[in-house]
C-alpha cells in the first residue's frame, strides 16, 4: 500500500461508473434521466442531514463558548462566500469545465459543464474526502476512501446517465483536491482536533442543501464560491476554543 492508493481507488471509480453511465444514459428516456436527477437531489439532502448532525455533537457543543457554535459556522459561510466571490471560483470552475469540454466532448453536450461542476463539487465536499485523504497520507488505512470510493462510484453512473462525461472528467479535482490533503495528512500528520472536525462537517453539510436544491431545480447557488467556508470552519472554531 502506498499514500494516495485511497484517492487512486476513488478516481478509478468515478472514471468507470461515469463511463457506464454515460452508456446507459444514451438508452433512456430523458424524463427518466430527470427522474434520477431528481433522485440524486433528495438523496443528497439524507447525505446533508446526516452531515449537520455533527452540529449538534457534544465534542463540537462543549468545546464553544455558549452560542458560538452557531456563530462559528454563520461567520465561516460569510467569510467564505466572501473570499469565494474575490476568487471567483465558481466561475474559474466553469470555465475550466468548459476548456474541458472543448477538449474532450463532441457535439452539442449542453449538460457536460453542469456534470463536471455539480459531481466534483459533490466529490470534494464530504468529510469522506478530507478525513479519508489524511488518514491515507498517515498510514492508518484507507477504509475510509474506500467507503467513499463505492458511493461515489454509484453516484457518478447516476449522474453520468443524466449529465454525460462532464461527470467522468470530475475525477481530475477530486484527485487534486484529495492528494493535496494526503501530503498534509503525510507531511503534518494529524492537524485538527476533533470538535474542528465536526466544524466543517456541519458547513460541509450546509453546502450539500445548496447542492441538493441545485439539483431539484428549486434555487441555483453558486457552491463553488463557499467553498472556502470548508477551509475556515476548523480555524475560526480554534479561534473560538482558545481565545472566547
Amino acid at each position: 500500500m502506498f499514500p494516495g492508493m485511497g484517492t487512486t481507488l476513488n478516481i478509478i471509480t468515478i472514471i468507470i461508473g461515469g463511463s457506464l453511465g454515460v452508456f446507459i444514459g444514451a438508452k433512456i428516456s430523458q424524463k427518466l434521466r430527470d427522474l434520477i436527477l431528481d433522485a440524486l437531489g433528495c438523496v443528497t439532502i439524507i447525505s446533508a442531514a446526516d452531515a449537520l448532525l455533527d452540529f449538534w455533537d457534544p465534542n463540537f457543543q462543549n468545546s464553544m463558548p455558549r452560542g458560538w457554535a452557531l456563530l462559528v459556522v454563520v461567520f465561516s459561510l460569510i467569510f467564505g462566500a466572501v473570499l469565494g466571490s474575490f476568487w471567483r471560483i465558481e466561475e474559474r470552475l466553469e470555465l475550466f469545465g468548459n476548456r474541458l469540454k472543448v477538449r474532450f466532448s463532441k457535439g452539442d453536450n449542453h449538460n457536460f459543464v453542469e456534470g463536471f461542476v455539480t459531481s466534483s463539487l459533490i466529490f470534494v465536499i464530504g468529510p469522506l474526502a478530507i478525513l479519508g485523504s489524511i488518514s491515507d497520507g498517515m498510514g492508518t488505512g484507507i477504509d475510509q476512501l474506500v467507503l467513499k470510493s463505492t458511493l461515489d462510484g454509484f453516484a457518478a453512473l447516476a449522474f453520468a446517465a443524466s449529465l454525460g462525461w462532464g461527470v467522468v472528467l470530475s475525477s481530475i479535482p477530486v484527485g487534486v483536491y484529495q492528494f493535496a490533503w494526503t501530503a498534509i495528512g503525510l507531511l503534518l500528520g494529524a492537524i485538527l482536533a476533533d470538535y474542528q472536525v465536526l466544524a466543517m462537517t456541519s458547513v460541509g453539510g450546509i453546502l450539500l442543501i445548496g447542492i441538493s436544491l441545485k439539483l431539484l431545480r428549486i434555487k441555483t447557488i453558486e457552491i463553488g464560491n463557499l467553498l472556502p467556508a470548508l477551509a475556515l470552519a476548523p480555524l475560526l472554531a480554534l479561534l473560538a476554543h482558545q481565545f472566547i
